[in-house]
């Protein structure tokens, strides 16, 4: 592997200039939100706060929400832990729901449900409670997504609750489950072996028949060393994996040292580095920013802390930098991404990463310009949480910051997106602190769909919501 470096580009100051516009994009409307209706998913959802947040609401979740076909999906686990399935006509009111035959077994924050869809045979799969153990996978009969309204919706439309993916044995060490719909109508699902500190990220693949094990692409070995001292293994979090619409594979991502030694104060967090890569075949090969091959899935040389070119954003692990944030691609498939730490203005040392971030915290919005260089934007608004950020963009490229409690800030695209301001500052909801939105409906109907849930204390179930804001038409 070829020593560590960074981007130059990565170091092009927070401020892009905006970029060129035609007639067209100077009269696209900037970003604005109009929340057009709540509903209730289930009135007693189960509460339980563990690793700073919520089984139902947890940001790595792909996807707890989403819309296919004018129907809208969302999956949860009620107050007596069973794992259900809720869908609505988008637009309606009320959600009807079915069991799918598993209950939690932990209390984890970790084990949530993940649901995809397989275009080629228009099944729904659901990969749910799992924390670096064994899963729990299941999957619709063919053809419920393609003719919703001729279905009815019964737990018969599902199989029984599996082990394996259809006989496919993964890891015994299995977390972080997300689905992507491939260009070609096949159905991936990314994971993460081992454990915190010492994993590595994979794929596997249905083709509307069978499972396939495509392998591992990411390390855990390597030597990375900070000004404080070194560190042998770890783990790449991903703040997400997502196709554009020409058919590439974006991954931004973050590094987790496995020894603490590389801290300044043991309270804090070891990510460091804001990271990316991508793929042009279906996430077989990764390539860093300037196109040079650093891994190939399945083999010996997977993407690894050493490679160069992979750091677009370089952090030490001083300032609780957080792990599986979010991202976005826009029409051009430029990537976008959400990171938040403590800035160093707030000190060069955080003791606490919970302490320091929820004053202190901010999250910046980092993306590539159409010159191909990486601005980064900070966000004028305080976290309040140690808690994760989502990112979407609408369809005129206006980017949407959904802050915890559900506050929505946003930049517009004629901007160059440095002209963060808050839309919506989550009154009303009075939201847990994380949420989750559907990223499948914004391109269909021009609908923000934020999934929260209503605050509670100890293990008291509490309310769990999809709040609707409709954006540029």
């Amino acid at each position: 592997m070829k020593r560590r470096t960074l981007l130059a580009t990565a170091l092009l100051g927070t401020v892009a200039a905006p970029a060129l516009a035609g007639t067209a994009r100077a009269a696209a409307p900037g970003p604005s939100v109009t929340r057009t209706g709540t509903t209730t998913l289930d009135s007693q959802a189960i509460f339980f706060v563990s690793y700073d947040g919520l089984v139902n609401n947890n940001s790595f979740q792909k996807n707890a929400l989403l819309t296919h076909k004018g129907y809208q999906y969302a999956a949860w686990y009620t107050a007596d832990r069973n794992a259900v399935i809720g869908r609505r006509v988008l637009g309606a009111s009320t959600w009807s729901t079915v069991k799918v035959g598993h209950t939690l077994r932990y209390d984890d924050s970790h084990n949530v449900i993940s649901m995809g869809v397989s275009k080629t045979d228009g099944r729904l799969h659901l990969h749910m409670d799992s924390h670096s153990d064994g899963f729990t996978y299941v999957k619709s009969v063919a053809g419920l997504m393609d003719n919703p309204a001729g279905l009815t919706w019964t737990a018969s439309r599902f199989g029984a609750p599996q082990s394996t993916l259809d006989g496919l044995t993964l890891t015994t060490q299995f977390t972080y489950p997300q689905f992507v719909s491939t260009p070609d109508g096949k159905l991936q699902l990314s994971y993460r072996v081992g454990v915190s500190g010492n994993g590595r990220n994979a794929l596997a693949e249905y083709n509307g028949t069978s499972w396939t094990a495509l392998g591992e692409w990411s390390a855990s070995t390597g030597t990375y060393t900070s000004e404080h001292g070194s560190s042998t293994v770890r783990n790449m979090y991903l703040h997400g994996i997502d196709y554009d619409r020409n058919g590439r594979l974006h991954s931004f991502f973050t590094w987790r040292e496995q020894n603490g030694a590389v801290m300044c104060n043991s309270g804090g967090l070891t990510n460091h580095d804001t990271g990316y890569v991508y793929s042009d075949d279906r996430g077989r090969t990764w390539r860093n920013n300037a196109g040079t091959v650093v891994g190939t899935t399945g083999t010996s040389n997977t993407v690894a802390v050493t490679d160069s070119g992979l750091v677009i954003d370089a952090l030490n692990p001083d300032h609780s930098l957080m792990n599986q944030e979010s991202q976005a691609t826009d029409s051009a498939g430029r990537p976008h991404a959400i990171i938040s730490y403590v800035p160093g203005r707030f000190g060069q040392c955080t003791t606490n990463y919970v302490a320091d971030r929820t004053p202190n915290g901010r999250a910046f919005h980092v993306r590539r310009t159409a010159a191909g260089a990486w601005s980064k934007t900070e966000i004028p608004i305080a976290l309040n949480s140690s808690q994760r950020t989502r990112l979407v963009l609408d369809k005129y490229d206006n980017a949407y910051a959904i802050l915890p409690f559900g506050r929505i800030a946003a930049a517009s695209a004629a901007s160059g997106h440095t002209d963060w301001t808050t839309l919506f500052d989550g009154s009303g909801l009075d939201a847990f602190g994380e949420v989750l939105v559907d990223e499948t409906r914004i391109a269909q109907d021009g609908v923000l769909s934020v999934l929260y849930q209503v605050r509670s204390t100890g293990t008291t179930p509490s309310a769990l919501r999809v709040v609707d804001f409709a954006l540029p038409a």
